[in-house]
């Protein structure tokens, strides 16, 4: 056992007195010892109750024959932070998250790990950390939120509450109704009900293998999560009980392999994920040593159908109701009815291959999850565009995608996110326009700030089929629209995004993958000549660190080592 390393020996008497003075008792000392990675922390609606659910893992790791040691990592609500300068510190969480797990795990040779992670940047931050520990690891999420509903009893969410404040500022919704939604669009605990980022990454653990089966869908506080609770629990005891070998194959990096980058990103595209799952996909193939790029998303598109169509890509339908038509598995199975190569067979953490989880799970409401023969779309739910605007990529939800596929706008330019909402509310977008949301990537914002607040104002006043939005920052999963983020390079490292002015032409053709300004070489190059990016002033010492490390979006926005 690798926590041999602290309790065998006399020289690690000093260790165990301490090991003591937490509670661990002589007949421990022979077990293996569990990491119990929680991200709890009482100001999110997906962890406020974590603390709870670990209490559930940890006495089923006792019971199992092993030790658990319960640690926590930290946590930012994107929602909450958004619309002001905290959310300049949710996509650096990820870094911190990844490093704390790294750190109590390395530094006290735990034998295997369960994580307990549920929204936001958690999720990935928390895959990070495992794959640099490279132990035995089960992923087991606190579980969806229930779909909100209005007096009425329409089904509602977190983005028809940021939607209907453009609602209200147009003069199209009421007080009340506005406070209806407040008040009904998060009924209560879990991540946020639509495939929002949260959602959509845990989906795609089950598609990697790291989770097990329901992780993505099975709700919030209810007794089949708490089931999965103490599987996932019995489980990671069974793996840290095996001998060396046969626990080797189930170690991080051996389930979370290349095939298992490439299951996940097919799954992206047959739900429609958010844009935000490419960013922490990168980021998570290179912990995993995985040789996958931007480019790669596109050829898996183009194999890949959209048979899911999840809030807030035009629909009603919530984790909830893809639960019940059969869940990720269902999807999975349908998938693979398209050929070979659409999913890979690969060994999952529950010790069954994809192919043999998958075998029997058929879709029980086919108006849910749609078959192959009519799906929603031939193509996946996400491309990657280039052009002289994004030599190094843009990424686009297409499953959101309101109007035209094809698009030709005048640029209405903005330097911040703050701009562009105070433009947007006074009126200065009109029907035809692209809106251009630049200083807002990794390292201009820093931090890559998510622009739901002015998607959600686009629609909730109308325009939401009449403009296009393009920025080097990025999207909230509830964000739908045209809607182009993670424009790379980025404006703060002299990125053509940053040369815009205000009335030039942009082009964008989602079917041809293609994000183009109509200038000339040559004004190009006359602009070039000129140009200095805006860095903006920083009083934070953490984000000044972060920004003098942090790459651009097309890779995937990881801190640069040498």
């Amino acid at each position: 056992m690798r926590s041999n390393e602290i309790k065998e020996g006399f020289s690690r008497v000093p260790h165990r007195s301490l090991l003591r003075a937490t509670g661990v008792k002589e007949e421990d000392f022979a077990k293996p010892f569990i990491g119990v990675a929680n991200s709890f922390i009482e100001i999110i609606p997906g962890h406020f109750f974590l603390n709870k659910v670990a209490e559930i893992i940890k006495a089923e790791i006792r019971a199992n024959g092993c030790v658990p040691f319960e640690f926590n990592t930290i946590g930012v609500d994107d929602g909450i932070a958004m619309g002001h300068d905290g959310m300049l510190y949710s996509l650096p969480s990820r870094e911190i998250i990844a490093n704390s797990i790294e750190t109590v795990m390395n530094a006290h040779k735990l034998d295997a790990m369960i994580a307990i992670p549920n929204c936001d940047k958690i999720v990935p931050g928390m895959i990070m950390g495992a794959l640099r520990v490279n132990v035995p690891t089960v992923f087991v999420s606190g579980g969806p939120m229930q779909k909100g509903h209005t007096k009425e009893g329409k089904p509602i969410d977190l983005a028809t509450a940021f939607e209907a404040v453009g609602k209200h500022e147009t003069g199209d919704m009421s007080d009340e109704e506005l406070y209806d939604i407040e008040c009904n669009a998060c009924p209560g605990a879990g991540s946020c009900s639509g495939m929002f980022t949260a959602n959509s990454m845990n989906t795609l653990m089950e598609a990697m293998g790291i989770a097990l089966s329901g992780n993505g869908t099975i709700l919030a506080l209810t007794p089949e999560r708490t089931e999965l609770f103490k599987k996932a629990a019995r489980r990671i005891c069974e793996i840290a009980k095996m001998e060396q070998a046969e626990q080797e194959k189930f170690k991080m990096c051996n389930i979370l392999n290349e095939n298992a980058v490439k299951n996940a990103f097919a799954v992206d595209m047959a739900m429609g994920g958010s844009s935000n799952t490419v960013l922490h996909m990168l980021a998570i193939a290179k912990e995993a040593e995985v040789n996958f790029n931007l480019e790669d998303i596109n050829t898996i598109s183009k194999r890949v159908s959209h048979i899911a169509k999840i809030s807030p890509s035009l629909s009603t339908v919530h984790m909830e109701d893809i639960n019940r038509a059969g869940g990720v598995n269902a999807v999975m199975h349908e998938m693979k009815k398209r050929g070979d190569g659409i999913l890979f067979d690969n060994l999952t953490i529950g010790g069954e291959t994809l192919y043999e989880k998958i075998k029997d799970t058929e879709i029980l409401d086919t108006t849910i999850i749609h078959t192959i023969d009519n799906p929603y779309s031939a193509v996946g739910g996400l491309a990657i565009l280039y052009g002289n605007l994004a030599k190094q990529g843009a990424v686009i939800k297409t499953a959101g995608i309101i109007g035209e596929r094809v698009f030709t706008g005048k640029a209405v330019c903005f330097d911040s996110q703050d701009d562009a909402i105070k433009g947007i509310i006074h009126g200065k977008v009109k029907a035809g326009d692209v809106v251009v949301i630049r200083y807002e990537g990794p390292k201009g914002g820093p931090g890559m700030q998510e622009m739901l607040s002015p998607t959600s104002l686009i629609m909730g006043m109308g325009l939401g089929d009449k403009v296009a939005l393009i920025t080097d920052g990025r999207f909230s999963g509830a964000t739908r629209g045209a809607s182009i983020g993670h424009v790379s390079p980025e404006a703060a490292e002299g990125g053509m995004i940053g040369l815009l002015k205000d009335g030039d032409e942009i082009h964008i053709d989602v079917d041809q993958y293609i994000l183009q300004v109509n200038l000339s070489d040559e004004e190009i190059a006359k602009r070039r000549a000129t140009f200095e990016p805006i860095v903006k002033p920083l009083k934070s010492r953490w984000l000044r660190q972060y920004r003098t490390l942090v790459t651009n979006a097309s890779s995937g926005a990881v801190l640069e080592t040498k």
